[in-house]
């Protein structure tokens, strides 16, 4: 019996597809693109995926703790959630976080997180591999890089990738030029962060990866620093100059709760994944999605709002944003379903509800929470003083930076130096082991930056460009936080 010529017509497009799969870029006719695309689905899914070595990993990280920081949380369990409805395994899906938000005394929804007003139960399912104390910048890397030696506590899980794997990692929290927060230890510097993707690209250990940060002047991560050959692409929610936003933030939408329940940019690329179909979106057509929202804002015409970037390999914005996340919208394992869905009053309007910048994030839940109490009652006065606490210890980073650049730079230089911003695409910072070393000795000696004197690693960034030593930032340190305080 002949074989007939569509069964030929087939294996030939089969045949075709799979050198243009080998040679990236090289097919070039919309057609051949197309079914380029489709194979590559068909190759991820169902069985084809199983028969294959091929897997998807993801890494979320939320660096931070406390109330006041729910945000954080909650946009990495929904993160979380988006990738077990794409098929994505549990083994395969690390989490970072502190674990003290659900159970939180604060928390009207005991048990409960959501990432918006009228949103459903992220927290639910949610792995604990990473908890407390063990959320730190040494497991984070350890992880990436698939080194169980390396670990202190936690479930042990890591990157365990291989060759032709796809890895996301999404972190949220604050964060500074030059710099990510963690609830616990160092922070993580962008050159280390760097250097640690170098290690894994260089161990063959990742097909392509897609990072995406959440952090005030986040583009300083990767700007100046992240080279175009790792088969890596990052997006950031700001620029290397300006803060990120919380959204859904305490006001007329939102009078359940009295702190901020997501970020601008981390809503927007997961409710852009909550409502697309992914193996038919690409990470550009993701991008753009997220910039313009994050450029409108949710406030009208007051603009909060920040610049979206994008850095690395440009050519993986071609790639489907289900080659990272999953595609199959209807995972039987996720435990994010509709029932989980909490429905507000109809007199309660998303658009009215407020963003503010990462940064005030926190004062603006202690006023809230001081305006919303009782007269004359002890949460009143307990709102009161954490109010008058975070307000003093802004005066005091304020006025202490500006004094150590007036001691080491002169009344009339400080602040030309201290406020000097390099041109685009050069790191902030010469010598990295300087900026760890400033910022450690101003932390020794004055008390943590916080999340709100992160703003000043610019300033600390400056002081080693112009080249103080460590030395000198000790005695004009002293001088400003010790010896005026005696």
């Amino acid at each position: 019996m002949g074989t007939s010529k569509s069964s030929y017509e087939t294996t030939g497009l089969l045949i075709f597809t799979l050198v243009c799969l080998i040679i990236e870029g090289w097919c070039l006719t919309a057609n051949a693109s197309k079914l380029s695309s489709q194979v590559v689905e068909d190759f991820f899914d169902g069985n084809a995926y199983a028969a294959t070595s091929v897997k998807r990993w993801a890494v979320l990280v939320a660096g931070s703790n406390g109330w006041d920081n729910y945000r954080h949380q909650a946009d990495v369990c929904h993160a979380y959630q988006i990738l077990r409805k794409g098929g994505v395994s549990d083994k395969n899906i690390i989490v970072f976080m502190y674990d003290d938000i659900a159970s939180n005394k604060n928390n009207p929804r005991p048990g409960v997180i959501i990432n918006k007003p009228d949103g459903k139960d992220v927290y639910r399912g949610v792995p604990k591999d990473y908890t407390g104390h063990n959320v730190n910048t040494n497991n984070l890397y350890a992880v990436i890089l698939g080194n169980k030696t390396a670990l202190k506590g936690g479930s042990r899980k890591v990157v365990d990738s291989g060759p032709d794997d796809y890895i996301f990692i999404y972190y949220a929290d604050h964060g500074g030029v030059g710099l990510l927060g963690m609830p616990e230890g160092d922070y993580v510097f962008a050159k280390d962060l760097i250097d640690v993707l170098k290690k894994k690209h260089a161990a063959r250990a990742y097909k392509k990866m897609l990072l995406y940060i959440e952090a005030c002047e986040s583009g300083s991560i990767f700007e100046g620093l992240l080279p175009k050959n790792l088969n890596i692409y990052a997006t950031t929610a700001s620029n290397s100059q300006e803060n990120s936003y919380a959204t859904y933030c305490p006001g007329d939408s939102l009078a359940e709760f009295d702190t901020c329940l997501g970020d601008l940019y981390s809503i927007s690329w997961m409710e852009d994944c909550d409502k697309k179909d992914l193996h038919k979106e690409t990470l550009g057509e993701q991008y753009e999605e997220v910039r313009k929202r994050t450029a409108d804002g949710t406030d009208g015409a007051d603009k909060l709002s920040s610049h979206v970037m994008q850095y690395g390999s440009s050519t993986l914005r071609r790639d489907l944003v289900s080659y990272y996340m999953g595609i199959n919208p209807t995972a039987s394992s996720s435990s994010y379903t509709s029932e989980d869905e909490i429905h507000l009053p109809s007199s309660v309007s998303l658009s009215r509800v407020k963003s503010v910048a990462q940064r005030d994030a926190d004062l603006l839940h202690f006023w809230h929470k001081f305006n919303t109490a009782p007269t004359g009652s002890q949460q009143k006065l307990e709102a009161k003083k954490q109010l008058d606490d975070e307000i003093s210890h802004r005066k005091h980073v304020d006025n202490s930076i500006n004094q150590i650049g007036k001691l080491l730079f002169g009344f009339e230089n400080s602040s030309r130096v201290l406020n000097k911003v390099r041109p685009p695409g050069i790191p902030p910072v010469d010598d990295w082991q300087c900026l760890k070393k400033l910022v450690t000795t101003y932390e020794d000696h004055c008390g943590p930056l916080s999340s709100y004197g992160m703003k000043y690693t610019r300033a600390i960034a400056n002081m080693c460009n112009a080249g103080v030593t460590t030395d000198q930032m000790i005695a004009a340190s002293v001088k400003t936080c010790i010896q005026n305080n005696l």
